[in-house]
């Protein structure tokens, strides 16, 4: 049976984006046919967790409604490189427990993390979705892997837009940045579009 993950934030005792994670939850109990889900408000008070600091919740779950939870201090770290790597067919529309696929182009590439694209758009890196920006304003790929909730809340908030981002053009693009449930838009973790190493027009891409 499949599982699932939520990876929520936890800030000095505080679940942050809840209903947008319940959502998600709830969608995808709909999806596969199951009535009901997993309340996680009431996983989170349970727990009863007292500490402050920076937290990340993981919930585990499958459709029988079973969960595990882990509560894992979180620190941000900067990310060296980035490769580009090719995968027309993967389709991750929920969020799986099941990360071999991710795994599998992580090992292929030869960077710290990858940014995936699937029939020539730019989709999400392994673990985030991601931001381009253009000017003074900043851009997501309508064509992502998942639509997290960290996207969803920046859309809504109107702090970013949407963009049909390819390998045509993201080299108009000057910086980009990663964004998901523990990452916010946040101005400190801004790297410079160089830092994919095999960006459109250089021979590295066309051996993936």
């Amino acid at each position: 049976m499949s599982r699932f993950i939520e990876s929520i934030k936890i800030e000095d005792q505080k679940m942050f984006l809840p209903d947008l994670h319940q959502n998600r939850v709830n969608e995808t109990f709909a999806h596969f046919g199951v009535e009901g889900s997993i309340d996680l408000l009431k996983i989170f008070k349970d727990l009863q967790h007292d500490e402050d600091g920076l937290y990340k919740l993981r919930i585990s779950y499958d459709l029988t409604k079973n969960y595990r939870t882990q509560m894992i201090p979180y620190a941000i770290s900067e990310i060296d490189n980035f490769q580009l790597v090719e995968n027309n067919v993967y389709d991750y529309s929920f969020k799986f427990e099941d990360r071999k696929e991710f795994e599998k182009m992580l090992q292929k590439a030869k960077s710290d993390e990858i940014i995936i694209v699937k029939n020539n758009h730019i989709t999400d890196t392994s673990f985030s979705n991601i931001l381009f920006k253009m000017g003074k304003d900043w851009f997501t790929p309508t064509t992502y892997l998942l639509n997290g909730v960290q996207r969803k809340n920046l859309l809504k908030t109107k702090k970013i837009k949407e963009a049909e981002i390819t390998m045509q053009n993201i080299n108009e693009y000057s910086h980009f940045q990663l964004i998901n449930a523990m990452n916010d838009f946040d101005d400190m973790f801004i790297y410079p579009i160089a830092k994919i190493t095999n960006l459109p027009g250089q021979s590295a891409y066309l051996e993936l």
